[in-house]
């Protein structure tokens, strides 16, 4: 967003500036053009007066004149007699005194310009007037013809090309004596051209630059409120319910920080009540199921009975059955109610931990438990406090469960991506089918191959809650050889530090 405001701003900007500059640029190069073009066609129109007397003295200066203006000037001068094919003494014949502009001058008394361009212009301007007679013409003559003069060069073209002004027929008094040319070099008129567009470009740039500068210090006050609302929410998506937005920027963007301020004080509050229930719930049902335990154990001790003490044996295992019950639907009550925010933690090492648990379990069964990966390259992965303690437990006691005696549990820890850490768990049990892999995560299922009808139903669907609160996903494939494979894919952390000690394990719920 900020980006767009930027662009936004700084094309606002350049059109401004096109606007104003370009037209002061052609404008400038207009008058440019118009002042090079009128002094070249008056000094043309002196030389031609010069040439026009006739007379030795004139002459002698019109080629003086003609010598310093070559010399002060990037221009020269070329004057042909009348006949189109002499030179004037002392100045030399041109070099094609035959082409159209001498010819318009000598025959049609023609002011000839030709820019050599439709463009700005050509390499040269050439100028041709024709030079008339003086002494043959009157002083009203003579008057009228520097009029006629006067208003071609205020009606003369400006525009590409050879442009030229009608003279009209020459009066009775006049006559056509030559014609002279001025060539005028443009490569000062095109420096100054270039001078005149490269320092509005070069300003245009620096204007541009100075409002890119300045448009982003506006957008990224403007954007200041998003930006605001956007990390409360990602550290409410990670579970921190104690996250606000501070009530700033524009009322918009104040009105709606309120609101998402006042819901998140209201899911906090109904969050703490839940979890005030857990811990009540679990006081108040644990309680009596540990009594009335207690109490079919006293009868058992007392009854010598054997069908009295098979039917206190069944109703112990109810009770246990009942208990166990109780502990994963609290365990997946807590998963769920839970907000804390994910931490970086080192997995191989928490993996570690919780089997040093489990081994004596499954020593007693003559089960080994063998742990292979990555040894030193796993990064952290990112887990709730005691989530992943949990997860272990309980896919641990699912494979220990199932697992013939004297058999084998893998759990294998490893590194698929740049963002992901898997752990298996895989048994050499009698696995699952693909229906059984299917509803295996649903609450309070149970299939015989997996925990038999001891079991609660809830252990897997306390991984998943788990796992997925955390980011990440679990999902349940054949094992090769036989078995069943509980792959648990997690965030992992890409820096920082490489070893954090594992957390303290939490309290475990199998089944």
């Amino acid at each position: 967003m900020i980006r767009r405001l930027i662009l936004s701003y700084v094309a606002l900007v350049a059109v401004a500036l096109a606007a104003f500059t370009v037209p002061v640029a052609f404008t400038l190069t207009a008058q440019l053009r118009g002042d090079t073009e009128e002094s070249v066609r008056r000094e043309a129109t002196t030389m031609a007066l010069l040439l026009g007397d006739g007379d030795a003295p004139a002459r002698q200066a019109l080629a003086r004149m003609a010598g310093a203006y070559a010399d002060e000037t990037p221009g020269r001068v070329e004057v042909v007699a009348a006949d189109g094919r002499s030179a004037v003494e002392p100045l030399p014949l041109p070099a094609h005194p035959d082409d159209p502009a001498f010819g318009a001058a000598l025959k049609q008394g023609r002011t000839t310009v030709d820019w050599g361009s439709r463009l700005v212009w050509g390499p040269e301007l050439v100028v041709t007037v024709p030079a008339f007679a003086r002494r043959e013409a009157s002083a009203g003559d003579t008057r009228g013809r520097a009029e006629r003069e006067d208003g071609r060069r205020e009606e003369g073209g400006a525009e590409g090309g050879a442009e030229d002004e009608a003279a009209g027929e020459p009066a009775p008094a006049e006559r056509i004596v030559g014609a002279v040319r001025v060539r005028y070099a443009t490569a000062d008129l095109s420096d100054r051209l270039w001078r005149i567009w490269g320092f509005r470009a070069i300003l245009a740039v620096g204007v541009l630059a100075v409002a890119a500068g300045l448009g982003a210090i506006v957008a990224r006050l403007l954007t200041k409120p998003l930006r605001q609302l956007n990390d409360m929410a990602s550290r409410f998506g990670d579970g921190d319910l104690t996250a606000r937005s501070p009530v700033t920027g524009p009322q918009e963007t104040q009105t709606l920080a309120r609101t998402l301020n006042q819901g998140a004080e209201r899911l906090d509050t109904l969050v703490a009540s839940q979890r005030i229930f857990v811990a009540d719930a679990s006081h108040q049902l644990r309680t009596p199921l540990t009594a009335l335990r207690l109490s079919l154990d006293n009868i058992a001790d007392g009854v010598d009975d054997e069908f009295v003490r098979e039917d206190v044996d069944q109703a112990t295992a109810e009770v246990v059955r009942m208990s166990r019950l109780v502990s994963g639907l609290l365990v997946l009550a807590r998963a769920e109610a839970k907000v804390s925010a994910p931490e970086p933690l080192a997995l191989r090492e928490l993996v570690e931990e919780r089997l040093k648990v489990w081994r004596p379990a499954a020593d007693e069964r003559g089960v080994t438990i063998v742990l292979t990966g990555d040894a030193d390259d796993l990064p952290r992965v990112l887990a709730g406090p005691g989530n992943l303690d949990q997860v272990l437990d309980n896919v641990l006691s699912n494979a220990l469960e199932v697992s013939p005696d004297r058999g084998t549990i893998t759990v294998r820890v490893e590194t698929t991506g740049p963002e992901e850490a898997v752990l298996e768990v895989l048994d050499q049990g009698p696995g699952m089918s693909t229906a059984e892999q299917a509803r295996a995560f649903d609450r309070f299922w149970r299939g015989q191959g997996l925990t038999g009808r001891s079991g609660s139903g809830l252990g897997l669907a306390i991984v998943k809650q788990l796992v997925t609160d955390d980011g990440g996903g679990v999902a349940l494939r054949d094992a090769p050889g036989g078995g069943l494979c509980v792959r648990i894919a997690l965030r992992t952390v890409a820096e920082g530090p490489r070893w954090i000690s594992p957390r303290p394990g939490a309290p475990r719920s199998g089944g």
